[in-house]
C-alpha cells in the first residue's frame, strides 16, 4: 500500500505561485514514477505533469508548461510542483499519484495510488 498526502494549496491571485507537496509512504518511492494531476468542478481529471522515478525525466501538458516545475526528493519521499504565473484556468483540485501501469503518463489509469487532494484557487 502507498499512502499519498498533498498539501501547499491556497488562494493566490493570478500571477502569483505556489509550491505544491506530496508526501509518500508505505513504497519504494524512488522505484516509481509519479504524476500530479487536476480536477476543476465539473471538468475530468486532466494531466498536469509526470517525473520519472529518478527525477531526470519530466513530462509537462501543453497548459503549463515553461510555468510548472514537477521535481521529487527521494530521500524525504516527497513529490512537489512548483507553479509560477497561476491563471484563473489553473483554478482546480490537484493530486499527486503513483503510476503502476504502462497506459501512457498522462492517463489516469496508468496510476493507481492517489492522494486526497489539495484546492488550489486563482484569482483574478
Amino acid at each position: 500500500q502507498v499512502q499519498l498526502v498533498e498539501s501547499g494549496g491556497g488562494l493566490v491571485q493570478a500571477g502569483g505561485s505556489l509550491r505544491l507537496s506530496c508526501a509518500a509512504s508505505g513504497r519504494t518511492f524512488s522505484s516509481y514514477d509519479m504524476g500530479w494531476f487536476r480536477q476543476a468542478p465539473g471538468k475530468e481529471r486532466e494531466f498536469v505533469a509526470a517525473i520519472s522515478g529518478s527525477g531526470r525525466l519530466t513530462y509537462y501538458a501543453d497548459s503549463v508548461k515553461g510555468r510548472f516545475t514537477i521535481s521529487r526528493d527521494n530521500a524525504k519521499n516527497t513529490l512537489y510542483l512548483q507553479m509560477n504565473s497561476l491563471k484563473p484556468e489553473d483554478t482546480a483540485v490537484y493530486y499527486c499519484a503513483v503510476r503502476t501501469k504502462d497506459y501512457g503518463l498522462a492517463s489516469p489509469v496508468s496510476y493507481d495510488y492517489w492522494g486526497q487532494g489539495t484546492q488550489v484557487t486563482v484569482s483574478s
